[in-house]
């Protein structure tokens, strides 16, 4: 006969005052030691500059002498400066120019770079070239390219006897211009982060629905887009951010004395004209504040979004 199991359980409580052991102690130290670099280096570049430009932001500062307090006065100048408003509006306008059309695109690439064909490395590479320029070389590339009398793009446009627009200097296609280049210099980095969510769908999906009678089209928007918008949803926040902060193409590309800069003036390009250039840094700080709520707000939302279209496997 086999004798009865006795059971042994601790008394309520008595787990939460027990003591860690040496190696998890070990193991926390070595975790805070790890982390401490990067801990330091968001406070030192990141947390303490933020909280710094938020106090500025009530001040008048030209750099030189104190700080002096004004309370909101920033913010409600701000409210009335058309010059303000403007720069938010055409980087409104930029952002939805850009976002959509760089994301639709660079998932069509990542599609196609997905496929199994000889010299594929090759082009991988070659489509990721635009996103290790440096910025200030793909801005005067593309000037050179927009230039009306000597720019390529006009010669080829004048061969086929096309109109040949003023591109820089033309209200209706200054923007517009700026928004191409930013499209085809962003498009590989998001073609490549789209590109690592693609490899990540197992084939078994793929095969199943071979077997079942599905068509590309099919597999494409019934399999590969559902699967691949954790990957999208990631490049869709971090494409809209980029965009609200564009600045080096605006100053590399126009005209700093040309009126048509209006057209084009983003809110960045306007805190650095505030501050670095008049030296009002706590006007261009007051700035720099509005311009970080409303990326925060627009992430917030997409995080809320995001619950609803993406799908984790």
């Amino acid at each position: 006969m086999s004798s009865p199991v006795t059971v042994t359980t601790d008394p309520p409580g008595t787990s939460a005052k027990r003591k860690p052991s040496k190696l998890s102690i070990n193991e926390a130290i070595w975790g805070y030691v790890f982390i401490l670099p990067v801990v330091l280096g968001l406070g030192l570049f990141y947390m303490a500059p933020s909280a710094a430009s938020l106090f500025l932001s009530f001040t008048a500062w030209d750099g030189l002498t104190s700080p002096r307090f004004i309370g909101t006065d920033n913010f409600a100048d701000l409210m009335q400066d058309e010059k303000f408003t403007g720069s938010l509006l055409n980087t409104l306008l930029y952002t939805i120019g850009t976002v959509p059309l760089s994301v639709a695109l660079a998932t069509v690439l990542a599609v196609l770079l997905n496929q199994k064909i000889k010299g594929m490395v090759f082009y991988r590479t070659l489509y990721f070239i635009p996103v290790i320029t440096m910025p200030i070389a793909v801005g005067m590339v593309w000037k050179w390219l927009y230039n009306s009398e000597f720019g390529l793009i006009n010669y080829v446009l004048g061969a086929m006897n096309l109109p040949q627009p003023n591109w820089l200097f033309d209200e209706k296609f200054a923007l517009f211009s700026i928004v191409l280049v930013s499209v085809w210099s962003s498009i590989g980095y998001n073609a490549v982060i789209l590109l690592s969510g693609l490899q990540g769908i197992s084939g078994s999906y793929y095969e199943a629905a071979s077997l079942d009678g599905a068509g590309t089209l099919y597999k494409f928007f019934r399999i590969t887009l559902p699967l691949l918008t954790p990957s999208l949803f990631f490049v869709l926040v971090m494409s809209f951010i980029n965009s609200f902060q564009v600045f080096d193409l605006i100053f590399i590309m126009m005209d700093q004395q040309a009126t048509m800069l209006e057209s084009t003036r983003t809110v960045v390009y306007s805190i650095w004209e505030d501050g670095f250039k008049y030296f009002n840094m706590g006007y261009a700080s007051a700035q720099a504040f509005i311009l970080f709520i409303v990326i925060l707000v627009i992430t917030m939302v997409q995080m809320y979004i995001q619950k609803r279209w993406v799908h984790y496997q």
